[in-house]
């Protein structure tokens, strides 16, 4: 029996077998890698040799005053971060639409996404 894949079909399978094997390469750079810090704190950089810990903003359970002490993080974001809850990643901030990556890209080693 022969099989017909029209165009579509194989641009679809290309994408998906590149994208698998994107994500067969970072799970093994990750592998490799040195053991992230706790989900639940995030190291302030400061010049100096002082190490602060801060203490990440769950963005499921944050105030709207929380979510304003984050960079790029208006009233007008903070109130539709609340809206849209809850996050099951807080990639999710992205892929809705809810923030710009650029602001993500500041603000994504400083919130977590907890789950009840």
């Amino acid at each position: 029996m022969k099989y017909r894949i029209g165009k579509t079909c194989l641009i679809t399978l290309s994408f998906c077998f590149a994208a698998g094997l994107a994500h067969a390469n970072t799970q093994k750079s990750d592998a490799t890698a040195k053991p992230a810090p706790s989900s639940q704190t995030a190291k302030a950089g400061n010049k100096g040799n002082s190490s602060k810990t801060i203490k990440a903003v769950d963005i499921n359970s944050a105030s709207k005053a929380e979510l304003k002490t984050l960079p790029g993080i208006d009233d007008a974001r903070a109130a539709k971060i609340i809206a849209g809850r809850p996050y099951l990643s807080k990639a999710f901030l992205v892929t809705d639409n809810i923030i710009p990556l650029g602001v993500y890209d500041q603000i994504r080693k400083q919130i977590i996404a907890m789950q009840k």
